[in-house]
């Protein structure tokens, strides 16, 4: 493992860093987002949540340019009984992947970002910092589309999300019916769905974004990313934990997008914070 103390005399390249601050976009907007879904391999449980909380979390995802936000989430066994439907274009088995990790980047900051992860990654790589015993069943950067609020102007908004306290998550990927229909699909969810689906709900916002495919020279263990011309995903943000109120809320938003002959739902799975720095949940995981 890399000597992680540092060293002063290594040329960094300190004097650019003010000069790349001066220009492009640095608002505040969540323009994009990384959502991350992984499997660790049985028997691998333990150390895969210490080394993705101590190490990777932070070198190969905090610590890097226009990555403003981050949160991990996690699905006990009895929180994965929950999802639907069986069979999964997303997930197989629709099991499949016990922690979800999602980011916000700075819109308008993506290319910039990109160049970085691709160079952090095949670094930690190298160094032996990057653990193998795991799948990534669902791992795709995406452009932020829209976020529909319960309460109108109340309440955090879209870039506070992944810092509020929030007691749930509940991820939501569907598929248009085709490309050329994904934009319809778009406009009924903001339009129609998500508000009266909102309406009383537990849930205090969704965040809409669409994939995009990931670069050619990506890591060799995470997979192309598919539906980047028909898939959206949604993440459902809980004021409450998603046992307590998961049936009839979340239950049947596949036949509502079935009934509206626009698309499908692929996946919907629910999930609760991690603690950070501690294996609470590792035990309820299989």
């Amino acid at each position: 493992m890399e000597d992680m103390s540092g060293d002063a005399s290594e040329d960094t390249r300190a004097a650019a860093y003010a000069e790349l601050a001066s220009v492009g976009p640095y608002g505040v907007r969540p323009g994009h987002a990384l959502i991350t879904m992984v499997e660790p391999h049985p028997g691998h449980e333990h150390a895969y949540n210490r080394w993705y909380e101590d190490d990777h979390f932070i070198a190969g995802a905090m610590a890097m340019p226009w990555i403003f936000a981050g949160r991990r989430w996690v699905a006990t066994r009895e929180l994965r009984r929950l999802r639907y439907p069986e069979r999964s274009a997303v997930a197989q088995p629709v099991t499949a992947g016990c922690y979800l990790t999602v980011y916000w980047l700075t819109e308008g900051r993506y290319a910039e970002h990109m160049r970085w992860t691709v160079g952090i990654n095949k670094r930690l790589n190298r160094d032996g910092r990057v653990y193998q015993d795991r799948t990534h069943v669902f791992t795709a950067f995406q452009d932020h589309e829209a976020t529909v609020y319960r309460d109108g102007a109340a309440g955090p908004r879209d870039f506070h999300a992944l810092d509020h306290p929030y007691a749930g998550l509940v991820l939501e990927v569907v598929a248009a019916e085709s490309p050329e229909r994904r934009a319809e699909l778009l406009e009924w969810l903001r339009a129609r769905h998500l508000p009266k689906r909102l309406a009383g709900s537990p849930a205090a916002m969704v965040t809409v974004f669409r994939p995009t495919p990931l670069p050619l020279d990506r890591m060799s263990y995470v997979k192309q990313v598919e539906g980047v011309d028909t898939r959206l995903t949604l993440l459902w943000f809980l004021q409450r934990d998603p046992r307590d109120c998961w049936e009839g809320r979340f239950t049947g938003l596949d036949e509502d997008v079935a009934r509206s002959g626009l698309g499908r739902v692929e996946l919907v799975a629910p999930f609760i914070p991690t603690v950070p720095g501690t294996d609470r949940y590792v035990d309820e995981l299989r």
